[in-house]
């Protein structure tokens, strides 16, 4: 069983309120997702994030095929970090950590994901091909979509 791991940073220039503000809120999520993935929350974003909350969406990750996707957020620890974990959906494990921290002049936002693809061997040999190359895409296109959103971030000189 091969799990994998995408690690990305984003330093931003905003306060660590407005971070958590934007990543406490899952319907931000479609803001931060490529309009191609046709992302939609069908249920479970009503309230702020909550441990035990549970949100359904549904993505079109490849090929135009829809795709049920349900997860639970498992924990939560106010202005720090959250996770998220899928309980349906396209990958055989998925489990992400988002981390926020103060820096000076902004906040340092950072995911982990661990990840394990479906289908076995065949999965494994698809992943290089496909599904590395569009989490890479899809993380790209966040942080992309977050300087367009905030501004770049410069850090302080001394």
């Amino acid at each position: 069983m091969k799990i994998y791991t995408l690690h990305t940073k984003q330093n931003l220039p905003i306060s660590l309120d407005q971070a958590w503000q934007l990543l406490s809120d899952p319907k931000n999520l479609k803001t931060i997702t490529p309009d191609y993935m046709g992302f939609e929350i069908l249920s479970g974003a009503d309230r702020p994030m909550y441990p035990g909350q549970i949100i359904q969406y549904i993505v079109t990750p490849v090929l135009g095929i829809k795709t049920k996707w349900v997860t639970e957020i498992t924990h939560v620890r106010d202005h720090e970090y959250f996770v998220d974990e899928q309980r349906f959906g396209p990958y055989a494990l998925w489990h992400h950590k988002h981390f926020i921290k103060e820096i000076p002049g902004g906040v340092e936002m950072e995911d982990i994901v661990d990840y394990k693809v479906p289908l076995g061997i065949l999965g494994q040999l698809a992943h290089p091909f496909l599904v590395k190359p569009k989490l890479n895409e899809i993380f790209e296109y966040r942080k992309k979509k977050l300087i367009e959103l905030f501004g770049e971030y410069k850090a302080p000189t001394s």
